[in-house]
């Protein structure tokens, strides 16, 4: 076995991906039904996302998407990768990872982010613009504040107050630097582009401030990584994000995932094809050999703690099939 691998916790961020001919409420209850597979197959912990108004994603409110998963598992961790903080009051954040908290003692993470709505519609449903954005810093210290009982307005959230929920930073573009200076574990991405995650995880390192929170250092690297009994495979697996997010970049609209077997037979514009192939380059992806190497390369090259794993297709059961194969590489 690897022993950098085997010092490595794995976890799965799930974004409840809507898929063609599939409900939004299917989407849902897949991502509990693979928090439960996930917990059997010695995962660390399992993570949703928050979007706003995407057709191809029915996460929109994931502390109550965190509350069934927790619901339904037993000792696998559960969180948000991540709570967009700007869309939110801190106070409110607060009381919902409190409910968390309590509910479910030692189990919840706080994964945190800084991003707004995805469009200008949804930016203004929200009541948010995008410099709501650069008062990160100061939110991530507010909504801390509510835990240890220190805001200076004299309130104070129930039941909040006095528990601790590990907080994440989701660094994206200011993030490392923002969750540096707030001694917070960071979780960084993406794979595809390794040089300037790099750059990310060495500032954040260089910088980091010892806090409460964290005593030291804490790096999470996010990511696809697709495992299957061939390289063909496995690379079908990123078929359906691939033309998602191709799609998305030359029609202003994020879709649910198509099935692989209908993407490969499209015409494709030579704008969409571009982005179509830059969407399958740069993840880890390939039988359980290939996959162990890349891992191993990767984590001695970032010496990350963790690795938050990211997958989205259609095939459900290839996804699954994907995460158990992955599993095995862990524990080999």
């Amino acid at each position: 076995m690897s022993s950098v691998i085997a010092a490595t916790r794995f976890s799965v961020l799930d974004r409840s991906r809507t898929r063609e001919g599939h409900t939004h409420a299917e989407a849902l209850r897949d991502t509990v039904t693979l928090a439960r597979e996930l917990e059997e197959l010695g995962y660390h912990r399992v993570w949703v996302s928050e979007h706003h108004g995407v057709p191809g994603v029915a996460g929109s409110a994931p502390t109550v998407l965190a509350a069934a998963i927790a619901s339904a598992t037993r000792t696998i961790r559960v969180g948000t990768g991540g709570v967009m903080l700007p869309n939110h009051q801190p106070l409110v954040v607060a009381e919902q990872f409190g409910v968390l908290e309590s509910l479910f003692p030692g189990r919840i993470d706080m994964g945190l982010g800084r991003s707004v709505g995805f469009t200008d519609g949804v930016r203004k449903a929200l009541g948010r613009d995008k410099g709501d954005a650069e008062d990160f810093a100061a939110q991530i210290q507010e909504l801390l504040g509510w835990f240890r009982g220190t805001s200076p307005t004299g309130v104070h959230a129930r039941p909040a107050e006095g528990l601790t929920v590990p907080p994440f930073v989701l660094a994206m573009g200011e993030g490392a630097d923002i969750a540096a200076r707030a001694g917070l574990p960071m979780v960084i991405g993406d794979l595809r582009n390794r040089a300037r995650m790099q750059r990310g995880i060495d500032h954040y390192r260089d910088h980091f401030r010892p806090s409460p929170w964290a005593s030291e250092p804490y790096v999470v690297i996010s990511g696809t990584v697709a495992v299957a009994a061939t390289p063909e495979e496995a690379r079908r697996l990123l078929v359906p994000e691939a033309w998602s997010m191709a799609y998305s970049r030359t029609h202003g609209t994020f879709p649910p995932l198509a099935p692989a077997e209908r993407v490969e037979a499209l015409t494709m514009t030579g704008k969409e094809r571009g982005f179509f192939e830059g969407g399958l380059a740069g993840h880890i992806a390939g039988t359980e050999e290939q996959v162990a190497h890349e891992l191993e390369t990767l984590l001695k090259e970032t010496q990350a703690q963790e690795v938050l794993v990211t997958t989205s297709t259609y095939d459900r059961a290839a996804l699954v099939d994907s995460y158990r194969r992955l599993a095995r590489v862990i524990a080999a």
